[in-house]
């Protein structure tokens, strides 16, 4: 029996798009990896932003907490999460951002009016 029971859905762009971008391209896999376990961890919070640690994403993806620190760097360059930190010693919450999601509900919604 497996141990995990709840599933979280991925949008095709995620697998589709960026893990060809920031693991081939950008040579960042470790981006990625940071953007699915954040991915997940929004979209349980319904799409809130993630209070998270870098000692905490690097416990939950296994990375050390010099690459998670790169890797949010990276992320939060090309727009893909937006990070915050009430005061420098705060644990910073990070918004997953969904680009592709905003522009494709903006085009149903348009749609729908007419």
């Amino acid at each position: 029996m497996p141990r995990f029971r709840a599933t979280v859905p991925v949008d095709d762009y995620v697998i589709d798009v960026l893990m060809a971008d920031l693991a081939g391209h950008d040579h960042h896999p470790a981006a990625f990896l940071v953007y699915l376990y954040l991915y997940r961890q929004a979209r349980r919070g319904r799409w809130h932003a993630v209070p998270a640690s870098l000692r905490s994403i690097a416990n939950g993806t296994g990375l050390s907490k010099s690459t998670v620190q790169v890797a949010l760097s990276k992320l939060n360059d090309r727009q893909l999460i937006k990070s915050h930190h009430a005061h420098p010693t705060a644990t910073p919450s990070h918004k997953v951002l969904r680009h592709w999601r905003d522009e494709n509900h903006k085009e149903r919604r348009l749609r729908s009016r007419r």
